[in-house]
């Protein structure tokens, strides 16, 4: 997280992150394009589905067992998305939500949480409002143009492809919480 050069404008910036990520108590984020790539396949027999990374949904796992809550906003509804969800015990299950920051602003207030607790991590313009509110805003590499920009955080990982796992070993981390869940993780198997 800290630039080899060391500069202090970089320095300064790893700092806020990690004061950002240290404050995150719960997780929301988009599905399409963000815990998927985006594609959406539809069957001949009118069956809608969606493909999942595991490490994602490991990642989802830790924070859950690290005490963070989860949740997508999604615009879409799906059964496959529904199942994802539940799979992985995520809190909040928002789908074919047509205001998301009113949604959102719900959850706030629901439990009663900061704007600071919260990281999004969003792919496309209808998750700036979002974005823009959250505590840490995150976007996965290939995400719009314009939602990077405005990102507190870029992944590394593209949606589908890693970038909720390497959000929630980033958050962690950053709590040091992660050597805790390694060890856990390892007695588990003996």
């Amino acid at each position: 997280m800290t630039s080899r050069h060391g500069n202090a404008r970089t320095t300064a910036a790893n700092r806020l992150l990690r004061s950002r990520l240290r404050a995150v108590s719960l997780v929301l984020m988009d599905v399409d394009g963000v815990m998927t790539d985006g594609g959406i396949l539809f069957t001949d027999g009118g069956i809608e589905g969606r493909i999942f990374d595991a490490k994602d949904g490991v990642g989802i796992w830790l924070l859950r067992c690290a005490g963070l809550a989860t949740g997508v906003l999604s615009g879409r509804t799906s059964q496959a998305v529904r199942r994802r969800a539940r799979e992985l015990g995520m809190d909040e299950i928002h789908l074919k939500v047509g205001d998301k920051l009113a949604v959102y602003e719900g959850i706030l207030r629901r439990r009663r949480l900061r704007e600071e607790a919260v990281c999004y991590i969003g792919d496309d313009l209808v998750d700036l409002p979002v974005l823009r509110r959250a505590g840490l805003a995150v976007a996965p590499a290939d995400a719009h143009p314009l939602v990077r920009r405005e990102a507190t955080l870029v992944t590394r990982a593209s949606g589908g492809r890693g970038a909720v796992r390497e959000v929630a070993d980033l958050i962690l981390i950053a709590q040091g919480k992660m050597e805790g869940l390694l060890r856990r993780i390892g007695r588990d198997r003996e």
